[in-house]
């Protein structure tokens, strides 16, 4: 089993990110290289078992399913479904945590894959993914 982490402190309250992040389908409303998302089925984002699904012109890039969601604690964690690299069991929460500064904001994953791909994942979903969007939400609310 392998993880990834990436986080950023934000200068707001937990509750103020939490508004802009937990809607499992709005992740392309503040991260600036993901394509806007449907929630498969007419689900609702709110439920786990709901599917995200990001596709460009008809084209699905990328599915994720909803595992579970809780304003409460200000997280949910989804699964990758036909992930783009080699890996399986990909497991990831987006979390928000109170913080001295304001908030700060976690993305993380578990995932099983072959050594050698790991700098791939860290590349692609750490830094291109993760890093990104946290970069975009800090500037946010800078």
């Amino acid at each position: 089993m392998h993880t990834l982490q990436r986080s950023a402190v934000i200068t707001a309250t937990p509750d103020e990110v939490w508004r802009v992040i937990g809607d499992f389908g709005g992740l392309a409303d503040w991260h600036p290289q993901v394509p806007p998302s449907t929630i498969e089925d007419g689900a609702s984002p709110e439920h786990p078992g709901a599917v995200r699904v990001f596709a460009i012109d008809g084209k699905v890039l990328a599915r994720e399913r909803l595992l579970a969601l809780d304003a409460e604690t200000h997280s949910y964690t989804y699964t990758v479904i036909d992930p783009v690299l080699p890996v399986s069991d990909y497991v990831a929460t987006l979390a928000v945590h109170p913080h001295a500064d304001g908030a700060e904001v976690r993305w993380s994953a578990a995932y099983q894959s072959a050594d050698d791909t790991v700098p791939q994942v860290e590349s692609l979903f750490g830094d291109g993914t993760y890093g990104t969007g946290l970069t975009a939400l800090a500037a946010r609310f800078a």
